[in-house]
């Protein structure tokens, strides 16, 4: 039993996706190499020509990356050089190498290589937390010095020609550095080489301790939300937990040194700059304690650059944790034809130079009935099981996509296409809630109010009730008589200006008819509130009382015109006389007006 499942894990070893070598048939023939170390970050790049030596052209080769550095690789990537000096990028894929420990890649030309024939290759790659600092632990007056370990030679399964190193660093302060071959050193940097003839997976340890007091920010962990929304706005917030990665502070820290001397705290970071879209408005900044007012804001033609200043510098090992959110239009990141919608925005943006991100997760937040979703990416990215996400007058929710990726620094910052299917009849959806939820608001307040939901009757509420009714109908009444002496009023001016008695004689038979009628309704009502036992009945009695004086007074104000016309009375004399009455019959109105206002 035990030899047949031997032969079974032998047979699945020799079925997994191993790559040959093919030595004889690829040579490096010149590799002029780079490690720029001026940063917190290590970046390789290489310039290498390529020949085809072998029985056969050639369509990919192996591009390998050495086992120190394999799990500190963020970014690699290849670039093909033409004699017209265009670039063009090459599809890497990850395999294995039987037998070789590291990571490797298979690398497609596009067209095949031919016997004999070379080729020009630039590669790059960014490595992250392989700076290491040593001493661990520093004083806040003293300098950072770091140790880089990596490979003299060009780590490829091929064999190399020729080739240099060129190590930059950060300042020209090195400790040591390892001295393979004689290398010549200036300023700030190292130059190794150039090696002859050496063969494929060759490794021999470059080690350099130097002085490095370049900011070594590192964003722990980072939640980028992104909320979109048809209505004409993308919101976006980000989370951010930052720690300084450089030589831990030993000791205490004194903030008048800090101030005093311009070289106190040399490694620590007192602020940097985040570039946001051109588009960002309505910016913020702030932390668990509320806003962080020592930020500054520059609006530039390309982007926004904002000043984050933390509100204490921070020194290795220090953490601080804040949020920036800001809006973007989304005219410039959303586009439709008909139903079908497509945003374009970026995965993660700028947050410091020379950044490094060691987990990230992007929530992007759609709009409620969106379907279809489909994501493009750059790079392969972790995307989690689609969520739902409520906020205000939702019904069913808003799709969220969820997804991670570890290990980011800048040439990560590229764009992710979103392609959706959204109704926009749903639109709609919102406004209507809206004016459905008044709806049933104000329908509800009516029931209330014009319902009695109480179980038993209470006689002193009906009483008032019915008082309150009997008296608007009193005001209603007392004020459509008083309209009927301002009608007689206008009839007897006509009979002034046109000498016709019937006019007259109309609007007086008009006003004793109507009069009657409303002074009968008012002195019924009169009696249903003294039948009440309310005081208002007293109040409709004087009210009835002032009312005959104003009907006296404009009869006789007719009768005064009557002997105007006739000729029995001077004008003069009719209008002193006109005068008189129409004071007094203001007067009158007046109180009524007045205990009308106190019913």
């Amino acid at each position: 039993m035990k030899v047949l499942l031997s032969h079974i894990i032998l047979f699945c070893g020799l079925c997994s996706p191993l790559v040959p070598v093919y030595g004889n048939s690829l040579v490096n023939e010149d590799v002029r190499r780079s490690i720029d170390l001026a940063t917190h970050l290590a970046k390789i790049t290489a310039d290498v020509t390529l020949s085809n030596s072998g029985p056969s052209p050639a369509s990919s080769f192996i591009l390998a990356v050495e086992p120190g550095l394999e799990n500190h690789l963020a970014y690699i990537g290849v670039t093909l050089k033409t004699d017209d000096e265009e670039e063009t990028s090459l599809v890497l894929e990850e395999t294995r190498v039987k037998g070789q420990s590291g990571k490797f890649f298979k690398v497609k030309l596009g067209t095949q290589l031919a016997v004999g024939a070379k080729v020009k290759l630039a590669l790059e790659s960014t490595f992250t937390h392989v700076l290491q600092p040593f001493p661990t632990h520093i004083a806040q007056a003293e300098k950072q010095f770091v140790v880089f370990e990596g490979n003299h030679y060009f780590y490829s399964p091929y064999p190399t020609k020729t080739q240099t190193t060129r190590v930059k660093l950060a300042s020209r302060n090195i400790e040591s550095y390892t001295k393979l071959g004689n290398p010549s050193k200036s300023e700030d940097s190292i130059d190794y080489g150039p090696f002859k003839d050496v063969t494929g997976f060759s490794q021999d340890t470059l080690r350099v301790h130097y002085e490095n007091n370049s900011p070594f920010l590192a964003i722990v962990s980072m939640t980028r939300l992104i909320e979109v929304s048809h209505w004409g706005n993308i919101a976006v917030e980000e989370t951010i937990d930052l720690k300084h990665c450089g030589a831990v502070l030993k000791g205490p820290f004194s903030r008048y040194d800090y101030q005093r001397q311009p070289d106190s705290g040399i490694s620590s970071v007192k602020s940097f700059k985040t570039i946001l879209p051109a588009a960002a408005q309505d910016v913020y900044y702030r932390d668990d304690i509320g806003n962080i007012s020592t930020s500054h804001l520059i609006v530039l033609d390309d982007s926004v650059e904002m000043e984050v200043r933390p509100r204490f510098p921070l020194f290795g090992g220090w953490k601080t944790h804040y949020v920036i959110g800001y809006n973007l239009p989304s005219y410039e990141y959303l586009y439709n034809l008909g139903d079908q919608y497509a945003l374009k925005m970026r995965f993660v943006d700028h947050v410091f130079d020379d950044q490094v991100i060691d987990f990230l997760t992007v929530k992007l937040i759609l709009p409620e009935g969106t379907r279809n979703i489909h994501v493009d990416t750059p790079y392969e990215i972790d995307r989690k099981p689609d969520e739902l996400h409520y906020t205000y007058l939702d019904t069913f929710g808003r799709p969220v996509i969820i997804a991670h990726k570890s290990n980011l620094v800048e040439q990560h910052i590229q764009d992710i296409v979103v392609h959706y299917t959204f109704n926009r009849i749903l639109m709609l959806q919102e406004p209507l809630l809206v004016v459905g939820a008044f709806y049933i608001l104000f329908f509800t307040v009516i029931i209330y109010v014009r319902l009695d939901f109480s179980i038993t009757k209470d006689p002193a509420a009906e009483a008032r009730m019915k008082v309150a009714s009997i008296t608007e109908q009193v005001l209603t009444l007392v004020n459509k008589r008083l309209g009927l002496y301002r009608h007689f009023e206008e009839a007897v001016n006509k009979y002034k200006q046109s000498r016709d008695v019937g006019t007259l004689n109309s609007g007086r038979k008009t006003l004793e008819t109507e009069h009657r009628g409303l002074s009968a309704d008012i002195s019924s009502l009169q009696s249903k509130l003294k039948a009440e036992g309310s005081d208002l009945a007293e109040k409709v009695a004087e009210i009835q009382k002032l009312d005959g004086q104003v009907k006296d007074l404009a009869l006789k104000a007719s009768q005064e015109a009557e002997r105007l016309v006739a000729g029995k009375v001077k004008k003069d004399t009719y209008i002193e006389s006109d005068k008189h009455l129409s004071s007094k019959r203001q007067d009158l109105v007046s109180k009524i007006d007045a205990i009308l206002d106190t019913l």
